[in-house]
């Protein structure tokens, strides 16, 4: 079917007078409202007013311009039935073949400080959506473009089919559609549910929706008789995992997304050079330093076992020398994660041609909610985003920590933020000497990172440790001196708190705490 009319009523109007001309040098007659019809005509386009084509005047203040039946016949009327042909020419409707509508900017305008209620309900569109809704129902005859990123592909179709669009793409546009008002809907109900009885945003709204547009299916889930997908936000927090670019490699698996994001929320934390090595969403080493090559070896030590099959991750640009001390460590790597690779190491890296390669943007913006699925529901949390510093911490030993000892007590609690509850992490030196994750009491996870740095023959002596949450007994403090750490930072807040004070004083460890647990489930 030829397109031999269009409506073009555009909020956003990147690239219309584009488009338009684009239809209008192909014969197709244009319909438009307001601002459009005044940039289109402001260019020497013809193009006829909604008003004068309806013959009602648009009013109340712009919420009523395209709710006719001329609009909404010429738009719904099918081709293929007689008697829709019949009605519309009785009552003088000519048919709408292409509708190109684009909504009122409601998220943009509650995302400024201090909107009002009115200034939120009067970007609302109400026509708009009843237009793309009609469009989108009507795909078989009427073609319905919402995202300006497709004039450009629809014009060129149109001149190489004789002004007419093929079904596939008038039903793909369909579907683009109605997700457009779909998730258009969910922000109007996400905001106005988030209002308290004073009309102020909160938190949490009382019905939440989200979309996710799928990025591809995967071939299998956590284990190979799960299906599985990866979905990204329309609308993805800066420097996130999924803004990933693979430069080379494998597909990625369920796991290795999973992984990768465990990695590289880790490592974007730091601001000096970092490396964090994750395998089966822990941390198995992780390390600052003055260059990418030394925090990456110091990593490496951690735990070179658990690093084989892992994933590494880097906050700044990798380079040749990083590449290569991989290869000589005959390191076997699932996902490597970094800003950026010098053109040297891609050259090295392109000789392993199944390691995962991928470039992530650093920024270090927290998604603004964390969920996480439960039988019939779901649990929603603001992101973990306290990150202790020097001014948090609060001496309660008789002996205090040295300025060496602070830094590197930063250092592991900060490490010890991404590791699985009941998390413990030895560290000195600006490296993780032993990692204890995910145990049912503390005192385990302090044996078992214990054990993990005698293994790697790495000393204890004089090293520090990271508890995510509190002692709730002096056991683990004992297992922790015994083993040769000279300070301990932990969040405090247990009911024995005194009796864990007292037994770090009595081994004469300088203890901090910070005030903020950090469990992770």
């Amino acid at each position: 079917m030829k397109i031999r009319q269009a409506l073009i009523s555009l909020s956003d109007k990147r690239g219309a007078l584009d488009f338009a001309r684009g239809l209008a040098a192909q014969g197709v007659a244009l319909l438009s409202t307001g601002g459009t019809a005044k940039l289109l005509r402001d260019a020497g386009l013809a193009v006829t007013e909604i008003g004068d084509y309806t013959g009602f005047p648009e009013m109340l203040d712009g919420r009523v311009k395209t709710l006719h039946p001329k609009v909404h016949g010429g738009i719904l009327a099918r081709r293929d039935l007689p008697e829709h042909l019949a009605t519309i020419a009785a009552h003088d409707i000519p048919q709408i073949d292409l509708v190109c509508v684009n909504l009122y900017p409601f998220r943009e305008t509650i995302a400024k400080p201090g909107v009002t209620l009115d200034e939120a309900i009067e970007n609302i569109d109400i026509g708009g959506p009843a237009m793309v809704r009609s469009a989108a129902k009507n795909h078989a005859a009427v073609a319905i473009v919402t995202d300006p990123e497709d004039y450009a592909s629809l014009l060129a179709e149109m001149a190489a089919n004789d002004g007419a669009l093929s079904d596939a793409t008038r039903f793909n546009l369909a579907k683009k559609a109605f997700t457009h008002t779909a998730r258009y809907d969910s922000a109007i109900a996400n905001w106005l549910t988030s209002l308290d009885d004073a009309n102020v945003p909160q938190t949490f709204p009382k019905a939440l929706q989200f979309a996710f547009d799928r990025v591809e299916t995967l071939r299998y889930g956590e284990n190979p008789h799960q299906q599985a997908a990866f979905y990204r936000d329309p609308q993805p927090v800066e420097g996130g995992i999924a803004s990933y670019v693979q430069l080379q490699g494998k597909e990625l698996s369920y796991n290795n997304i999973a992984d990768a994001d465990a990695a590289w929320e880790c490592v974007k934390t730091f601001g000096a050079p970092a490396c964090v090595i994750v395998k089966h969403a822990n941390p198995c080493g992780a390390a600052i330093d003055g260059k990418l090559l030394g925090a990456y070896e110091k990593a490496f030590k951690t735990d070179s076992t658990s690093a084989f099959g892992g994933i590494i991750a880097f906050n700044g640009t990798v380079d040749v020398d990083v590449v290569a001390a991989m290869s000589e460590r005959k390191h076997f790597v699932e996902v490597l994660i970094a800003p950026a690779f010098t053109p040297a190491a891609k050259e090295l890296l392109a000789a392993k041609q199944n390691l995962r390669v991928l470039e992530v943007p650093l920024a270090r913006a927290l998604q603004a909610f964390e969920l996480k699925r439960v039988g019939g529901g779901l649990l929603v949390q603001t992101p973990d985003a306290f990150n202790v510093q020097a001014s948090d911490l609060r001496v309660v030993t008789k002996k205090a920590p040295t300025d060496a000892q602070i830094e590197d007590l930063l250092f592991a609690y900060r490490v010890a933020k991404f590791v699985k509850s009941n998390a413990i992490v030895f560290c000195g030196g600006g490296m993780t000497l032993g990692v204890g994750a995910g145990q049912m009491s503390r005192v385990d996870s302090t044996k078992i990172a214990s054990i993990k740095a005698q293994h790697a023959c790495l000393e204890l002596q004089g090293s520090v440790v990271a508890s995510d949450a509190f002692f709730p007994f002096r056991d683990g403090v004992d297992v922790l001196a015994a083993a040769g750490a000279a300070a301990v930072i932990q969040p405090g807040g247990s009911m024995r708190d005194e009796e864990v004070i007292a037994a770090a004083d009595e081994h004469g460890l300088a203890m901090v705490l910070t005030g903020a647990r950090h469990f992770r489930h």
